[in-house]
């Protein structure tokens, strides 16, 4: 397994899954999103893995009104907005190679063993 976890060392879920991958002594990359954000192929491969750029979206993020903004735009126009503010995401991404999660996962992290 190859997993990565992004998210930001503030955020309780980040937090979570990081423990959870520990305790069951699953090596891990965490990737601090305040110091390094995804690159536009990891985004596309996320976004892709869990079915598109609205399961990524926080729903309650600080930034209230580019949310709203991405929300409105055409599709074409969505993914590099979201490229550009990825304060929107939702807390923590974990991936596993081509699998992907939003959120705290552990159902889904589960079968990944």
């Amino acid at each position: 397994m190859n997993i990565q976890i992004f998210g930001t060392k503030k955020s309780f879920d980040t937090k979570k899954a990081q423990r959870w991958f520990k305790e069951r002594r699953i090596k891990f990359q965490f990737i601090d999103m305040r110091e390094k954000e995804m690159s536009k192929g990891e985004l596309r491969s996320v976004a892709q893995a869990v079915g598109g750029i609205d399961a990524l979206l926080n729903p309650k993020p600080k930034d209230e009104d580019t949310l709203a903004l991405v929300q409105h735009l055409a599709e074409s126009q969505r993914f590099d907005k979201l490229l550009e503010n990825q304060q929107l995401l939702r807390e923590p991404i974990v991936r596993n190679g081509r699998q992907a999660t939003v959120g705290n996962r552990p159902d889904v992290w589960a079968t990944w063993e």
